[in-house]
């Protein structure tokens, strides 16, 4: 039986992996064994630079963090290596990270997911992964707004352009 310190020290742990859970939009359950460390370095390096918290965490601390945060479903994937990783405001960074970086290692595998305080299948993770970035996205949405404008205004400079061509062969 473990001491009191422990005790405490395993609590405060849950509690703070339980208000992890609870702030983030979404959140990436990978196995991570058999990655190299360098590997791993960059993992974490491209995670941090996104805003994803990612650590590795015990399965029985993070299954009462869950229980604690309302997520039903994760116990049948909390065995073996686990890593967490966790966006508060970005739905495709965890994802689509984890996502690329799974089908380049073999042994670096995506268990499960949860967003919005629900548990979602590897489906919905992969699918997420396969969006582009936020940035992208709104670039994408900007420029469709703008396209009815910019064509508008080249058929003025058109017209524009037009109207000038016999006022300058007058001229001549």
């Amino acid at each position: 039986m473990p001491s009191e310190k422990v005790l405490e020290q395993k609590k405060v742990v849950v509690a703070e992996l339980t208000e992890q859970v609870k702030a983030s939009c979404i959140g990436v359950l990978v196995d991570y064994k058999g990655i190299s460390v360098a590997d791993d370095t960059a993992l974490r390096k491209e995670l941090r630079e996104a805003g994803v918290k990612y650590s590795v965490v015990k399965n029985t601390l993070l299954g009462f963090a869950a229980k604690d945060a309302g997520l039903e479903g994760l116990d049948e994937v909390l065995n073996g290596t686990t890593a967490l990783a966790t966006a508060e405001d970005d739905y495709t960074a965890a994802p689509r990270i984890l996502g690329k970086y799974a089908d380049g290692h073999d042994n670096f595998k995506i268990k499960s997911g949860f967003m919005d305080g629900k548990v979602v299948d590897l489906d919905t993770i992969n699918a997420l992964a396969k969006l582009p970035t936020r940035d992208v996205l709104l670039a994408t949405v900007l420029g469709a707004f703008n396209a009815p404008i910019a064509a508008f205004a080249r058929a003025v400079q058109a017209i524009v352009d037009k109207g000038d061509a016999p006022a300058e062969a007058a001229a001549e």
